[in-house]
C-alpha cells in the first residue's frame, strides 16, 4: 500500500521545511541586523530579533506537524484529534503560502508548496477513520454467532441458511415513539 510511504515522505518534507524556514528567517534577521537600517522608523534590532523568533516558532510549528505525520507513518493509522488539527492547519498554511509565493518567488516555489499540500492532504485522507469491517454495527449481515449460538445463519435459520445474519447479542429493539400531548 502507498499510504505509509506517503506519510513518511510528508514527515521528512515537513522536518526539512521546518529547518529551512528557521534558517531562512535567522539569516534574514542577521541581514537586517548588519544593515542597521530602519523600515518606517522601526528599530532594526527589534526587526532582527522578531525575525529570528518568528522563524524559530514557525520552524517549531512545522516540526510539530512533522511529528504528527511521523506518528501516522509509524502507527499506520490516522492521526488523533490534535494531529488532525495540526495537519489540517499545515495544509491551509501551505495553500496560502503557495498563493503568495507564485507572485513573489515564482512557479517553482508554488509547485513545491502544492506538492507538500498534496502530501499532507493525502496523509489526512488516506488514514481516514471510516467504518471498516471490524467497526461494523451488530446485525449488519456480517455473519458470526447470533443470539441462539448459531453461526452464519439468520435469526431463525441457524446453519441452514436463514435470511438475516447476526453478529451476536440480543436483538435490537426500536426506540419508543414520541407521543404528542
Amino acid at each position: 500500500m502507498v499510504r505509509r510511504p506517503v506519510a513518511w515522505v510528508a514527515a521528512i518534507v515537513l522536518f526539512v521545511e521546518a529547518i529551512g524556514i528557521a534558517l531562512l528567517n535567522w539569516f534574514l534577521g542577521v541581514v537586517v541586523d548588519r544593515q542597521d537600517m530602519s523600515l518606517a522608523g522601526l528599530d532594526s534590532d527589534m526587526m532582527s530579533v522578531s525575525s529570528k523568533v518568528g522563524g524559530l516558532l514557525f520552524g517549531l510549528y512545522f516540526a510539530l506537524c512533522g511529528v504528527a505525520a511521523l506518528l501516522v507513518a509509524v502507527r499506520g493509522r490516522g492521526p488523533g484529534l490534535f494531529g488532525r488539527i495540526l495537519l489540517t492547519s499545515a495544509a491551509v498554511v501551505h495553500g496560502l503560502l503557495g498563493a503568495f509565493t507564485v507572485g513573489l518567488v515564482g512557479w517553482g516555489a508554488f509547485v513545491f508548496m502544492m506538492v507538500v499540500l498534496a502530501l499532507i492532504v493525502f496523509t489526512l485522507l488516506a488514514f481516514d477513520r471510516g467504518v471498516g469491517p471490524a467497526d461494523a454495527a451488530p446485525g449488519d449481515g456480517a455473519g458470526g454467532k447470533d443470539g441462539n449460538g448459531d453461526t452464519n445463519g439468520g435469526m431463525n435459520g441457524g446453519t441452514n441458511g436463514g435470511t438475516n445474519g447476526g453478529t451476536g447479542g440480543s436483538p435490537v429493539t426500536a426506540p419508543p415513539t414520541p407521543t404528542v400531548s
